[in-house]
């Protein structure tokens, strides 16, 4: 248990923490429910845009469709899509003096069309009226484009908003609130509304400081976007499902629809089988690291369900010791679970098409792999391999509209984290933006969000959900 956190949670401690100039972490605001259409719930969102916007259709149909009131500067004129979209949803535009004091959900920033060191002033000057009005745990997105490579001026203009984004979430997470970026590649801005959606919701209350690049090369479905129940009819397999992240994952495949098939260990089958049994599911026991297990494991998705729509692959397994103390047997277990598992049943799920079209594939990497951890060279080795097994196979399947990503949870509260030292386990939750651990169902909501159908958008990417962890990338 944190308890700092759960002290925060106290009105009289919160005061007394405040006259003593102690930060107590905040309170996160969280989902509690599966997604819902109108999760935005009449909030106020401010809307500025740099030179040269370039999503404009895209923030209308996504925001007040959301249950957003937009907000926008008196005696500036308010672009046509915004006013048609808020009198459809009959959600009036708020128009409001610069100096107004109005709470604020969410601030959104297009600079889609900067080109110039000079267009950052207008991200400066847009935050720095704004930022001191958002509320406890509210939003911050930034749209921007990558850099090309093509004029070094804008590119460094470009890469300059990630910095931006990077040390705004820093500040702004000691009252829950989050900041991320989209970036948008040219003819990519059609599927901007589920990116965009799941940075501005509850569900991504553990993601900060992030940047989401978003895409076209992976084919995407030509039907009308559904945000509720939109797994109904697919079939997902999440591995190593029992427990922890796992379990919390299959929970909320689950709440959108999905049949869920729980695999996991012999040995677990109290656990799993009461999971199956809370969420509908089926259970599917076997060692991923057996030879016969991926054949097993493909053989027995095409007889029960005709194939799988959405794979999470969660297994794995730690084995810490430095490299000089390190064993030959622990090196090569970690290896085995956490990363050649992978190849080999993701091999057999993609021979005669057992993972459908328009699947979705889900590695659990790690921040470790990304930044690195003493005693850990295993470890982080399995979940940076994963990194590049999922850029390399997302541009093989891409094709198929098959999208491929990594999310990368940092600290993790789990059983696993709960036997860390209690130095360790301390340093470690606020060694982030927001001050605490992460939740399992941070993590979910991360790997939820990359399974919908919505996200074609987004394939060969790494998404941290770290709270905006002071260390790595």
């Amino acid at each position: 248990m944190d308890y700092l956190l759960e002290l925060g949670k106290q009105h009289a401690a919160r005061n007394l923490a405040r006259k003593m100039g102690v930060a107590l972490p905040p309170a996160l605001r969280r989902a509690k429910r599966p997604w819902r259409h109108t999760f935005l719930d009449d909030a106020a969102v401010a809307v500025r845009r740099g030179p040269d916007p370039a999503c404009d259709q895209a923030l209308a149909r996504v925001l007040a469709p959301a249950g957003a009131r937009v907000v926008w500067p008196e005696g500036e004129p308010l672009p046509e899509v915004f006013a048609f979209a808020a009198e459809g949803w009959a959600r009036p535009v708020i128009r409001v003096a610069s100096d107004a004091e109005l709470e604020l959900r969410g601030l959104v920033y297009d600079a889609t069309g900067i080109a110039s060191d000079d267009d950052l002033d207008g991200c400066y000057e847009f935050f720095h009226a704004a930022v001191s009005r958002l509320e406890r745990c509210g939003r911050v997105v930034v749209l921007g484009r990558p850099t090309d490579g093509g004029d070094p001026y804008v590119d460094a203009a470009r890469a300059g908003l990630e910095g931006f984004v990077r040390s705004l979430a820093k500040e702004l997470g000691r009252k829950g609130s989050t900041a991320n970026l989209l970036l948008i590649e040219p003819g990519a801005e059609a599927r901007l509304d589920m990116p965009l959606r799941f940075f501005l919701s509850p569900n991504s209350a553990f993601v900060s400081g992030q940047p989401l690049l978003i895409d076209t090369r992976c084919a995407g479905s030509s039907e009308p976007p559904v945000y509720e129940r939109s797994l109904v009819g697919k079939v997902a397999l999440v591995t190593g499902a029992s427990g922890g992240i796992g379990a919390a994952t299959a929970e909320a495949l689950a709440a959108e629809g999905a049949t869920v098939v729980v695999l996991d260990r012999p040995g677990t089958e109290s656990m799993a089988s009461k999971l199956v049994r809370r969420i509908g599911g089926s259970l599917l026991l076997t060692d991923i690291t057996d030879a016969a297990a991926p054949q097993y494991i493909r053989d027995t998705l095409v007889e029960r369900h005709g194939g799988v729509d959405i794979v999470v692959h969660n297994a794995g397994i730690t084995a810490d010791k430095t490299l000089s103390r390190m064993s030959s047997e622990a090196w090569s277990a970690v290896l085995d679970v956490n990363l050649r598992a992978v190849h080999r049943t993701t091999d057999a799920l993609l021979a005669d098409g057992c993972l459908r079209d328009g699947g979705r594939l889900i590695v659990l990497s790690s921040v470790g792999g990304i930044a690195g951890n003493v005693g850990q060279t295993n470890y982080a080795a399995s979940k940076a391999g994963l990194i590049g097994y999922a850029r390399c196979l997302a541009q093989r399947l891409a094709p198929r509209g098959i999208t491929v990503n990594a999310v990368a949870p940092g600290f993790i509260e789990t059983r696993m984290t709960a036997k860390m030292p209690v130095a360790v386990r301390e340093a470690a939750r606020r060694l982030s933006s927001l001050k605490q651990g992460g939740l399992p169902v941070d993590v979910a909501a991360a790997i939820t969000f990359l399974a919908l159908p919505t996200s074609s958008g987004c394939t060969g990417r790494v998404l941290r959900v770290c709270g905006g962890a002071l260390i790595g990338a």
